[in-house]
């Protein structure tokens, strides 16, 4: 892969990197038309890099043929104008044939979801996105970083082995960890993405993020727009008028521990008759008293 086209996929980190749901049907499986929908929605509405096989998509929940499904549908559906950044995990083999199938599907770039082990050794991390970043050299590589301890010292050390890792999906909830993190790694090597979405975006702006996740995005483009917009150009103000138009819907993604992350952003899309609102355990469906605080959240943007 030249440096040309690494370059192309840097510029579309750096922007809104939106996470679109998986919408499921009636009878459990995915929605296939609802999620066609939906990406072209995004997409008409000026998102130009998506993440299939997300956590907003549920991307735990799914079956690796439903994952493959996923990132399919994405490619065919967006992927001649957007760039597709799949999610892949699990264990070595499994991330492997899923980067390799992301690759041969049309995809540019795959994001490694953060390990689900109980023991992490951060050399054992580096051997791990090593195997996946290794095995697919002209795909470029996104760690999603959500482990506090690790040190930015080993991301430098991986990039050195693989330089197709080109960017950073930073989700540890720590500005200054970030800032910190960041610069151990070298801050101009990578695109750093503020993993945390929009609630966070404006600090990690500040510490030097380009680019942020979006879950929100699926409801209403045009507020996450409106928000990098305004980092982009420097006017922290202005995107705090955003934030703060955001807030309510974020503080109940976030309550819990984030129990109801995906449940409100398909509560929001179910009233606005975009897909159902079915989310797959350990996710849970909105209770009926708490439904029409988010349909109304959903209206008030005037989508």
């Amino acid at each position: 892969m030249s440096g040309v086209a690494f370059e192309a996929q840097r510029a579309a980190l750096a922007d809104v990197v939106a996470i679109p749901v998986t919408p499921f049907a009636e009878d459990g499986t995915v929605d296939q038309p609802a999620h066609r929908a939906l990406l072209r929605r995004l997409v008409d509405s000026g998102i130009t890099t998506l993440t299939p096989n997300g956590n907003t998509g549920e991307f735990y929940t799914l079956t690796p043929e439903e994952r493959r499904l996923v990132t399919e549908s994405t490619v065919d559906e967006v992927g001649d104008r957007a760039v597709i950044l799949v999610g892949v995990g699990h264990d070595v083999p499994t991330a492997v044939a899923a980067a390799r199938h992301a690759r041969d599907s049309g995809a540019a770039m795959v994001m490694v979801h953060q390990p689900i082990h109980p023991y992490v050794s951060e050399g054992g991390w580096v051997d791990y996105h090593r195997a996946i970043a290794e095995a697919v050299p002209d795909l470029g590589v996104v760690p999603y970083i959500r482990n506090a301890s690790l040190s930015g010292l080993r991301l430098a050390e991986l990039t050195d082995a693989c330089p197709n890792v080109i960017g950073v999906k930073y989700a540890v909830p720590d500005a200054a960890r970030f800032a910190a993190f960041a610069r151990d790694a070298g801050l101009e090597r990578f695109v750093w993405v503020a993993g945390l979405a929009e609630p966070y975006a404006p600090s990690y702006f500040s510490a030097g993020a380009t680019g942020f996740t979006s879950g929100l995005v699926n409801v209403a483009p045009a507020v996450s727009l409106n928000m990098i917009e305004a980092l982009r150009s420097g006017d922290f103000p202005g995107a705090m008028k955003v934030w703060e138009q955001i807030r309510r819907f974020e503080e109940l993604r976030a309550a819990d521990a984030s129990a109801n992350n995906v449940t409100v952003v398909k509560e929001a899309l179910a009233s606005l008759g975009l897909c159902r609102r079915d989310v797959r355990p350990p996710s849970r469906a909105l209770p009926e008293d708490e439904r029409a605080e988010v349909a109304a959240i959903a209206a008030g943007w005037s989508i």
